[in-house]
């Protein structure tokens, strides 16, 4: 892979963007006055509700761990070149390590084996990397994630039937494992069928676009499971216009306040949740850790949730929720 590198115009704007806003609050003071550790934690973008809760979980280890933060994200999560220059970026300010969600399994790599050549560690959550050099990786089994959302969306609709899949952005891991849990777990139903799939590119107004075109050429359609929260908002949304609520059964995943009140309200059948709060947390632990020397497991895998009606009010779930950002006791 032909290696990226920042133009100069490229890497001066950046660097009046970082002179220009204010970091995270650094962390307590390090043990015997050693020298406190700076992390760059860099999620996919600084969108949707799961990657702010994302940044509260790094955050809460990084004020535990006396470690000072500093969060940058693209502006969204197809902005391959803009995640690559934040890494260069971070790799020229010498952050002693870097928590990162690739936006790409394969596009990052250089970049990354970039940053453990200069000496910076590198811990990858989310969505996976096609490389052997981070420390370690902390993500939900979203292969698992897809398969939950297959039998959930096989059992509402009886089992038989039409449904679509909305899928994220190609090249992204986390959401490919999602839609290949899903179509391998839903092909195993021979009374359903998959009749259509397509992209939404993490938008929730082009999950609508899509969703609506789904609908308007499947009269007929039972339900639609997406690959992530705009999608799962689009596709409500879609359902709402086109007087489909309840008649769709729509299986989404992640959380928010709005996919919450629609599943109180009857408009969306569930979610799939995961944990993004540990994801952060547990993401600059392990970074934490492997610098200390310690021994650092090669995955660690927070577990994701099914929300349905019928959990909505647990304790589990409302914790869970809580973490999100998104109450489910909201009403």
């Amino acid at each position: 892979m032909m290696r990226r590198v920042l133009s100069a115009v490229a890497l001066a704007a950046l660097i009046a963007v970082v002179a220009g806003c204010p970091e995270d609050k650094k962390g307590g003071p390090a043990e015997g006055g050693a020298k406190t550790l700076t992390f760059a934690v860099i999620p996919k973008a600084d969108v949707f509700t799961f990657w702010p809760t994302v940044r509260r979980g790094a955050q809460a280890a990084c004020t535990e761990l006396g470690i000072e933060m500093v969060w940058r994200g693209a502006k969204d999560e197809t902005s391959n070149t803009e995640e690559i220059q934040i890494v260069e970026l971070m790799i020229g300010k010498k952050v002693d390590g870097i928590v990162l969600a690739p936006q790409s399994a394969t596009a990052l790599v250089n970049v990354v084996e970039k940053a453990v050549a200069a000496g910076i560690p590198v811990v990858i959550i989310d969505s996976g990397l096609n490389s052997d050099k981070q420390v370690s990786f902390v993500a939900t089994d979203n292969y698992k994630g897809g398969v939950m959302g297959a039998e959930r969306l096989a059992k509402v609709i009886g089992g038989k039937g039409k449904v679509a899949l909305i899928k994220n952005i190609p090249g992204s891991a986390s959401t490919e494992d999602r839609e290949k849990g899903f179509k391998d777990a839903i092909a195993k139903h021979p009374d359903i069928t998959l009749v259509d799939e397509k992209h939404a590119l993490g938008d929730s107004t082009k999950a609508n676009e899509v969703v609506t075109t789904i609908l308007a050429k499947h009269d007929d359609l039972a339900g639609i499971f997406t690959a992530n929260e705009p999608g799962a908002v689009g596709a409500l949304l879609a359902a709402k216009r086109a007087g489909k609520v309840g008649k769709v059964k729509i299986v989404g995943f992640d959380a928010s306040k709005l996919l919450i009140k629609g599943i109180r309200d009857g408009d969306l059948d569930s979610t799939i949740v995961q944990d993004p709060f540990q994801m952060g947390y547990q993401g600059v632990k392990a970074l934490y850790d492997h610098i200390q020397g310690k021994t650092v497991p090669e995955e660690v895998l927070p577990e994701a949730k099914l929300v349905t009606t019928d959990n909505l009010d647990s304790e589990e779930i409302q914790g869970h929720l809580e973490a999100y950002g998104a109450d489910a006791k909201a009403k």
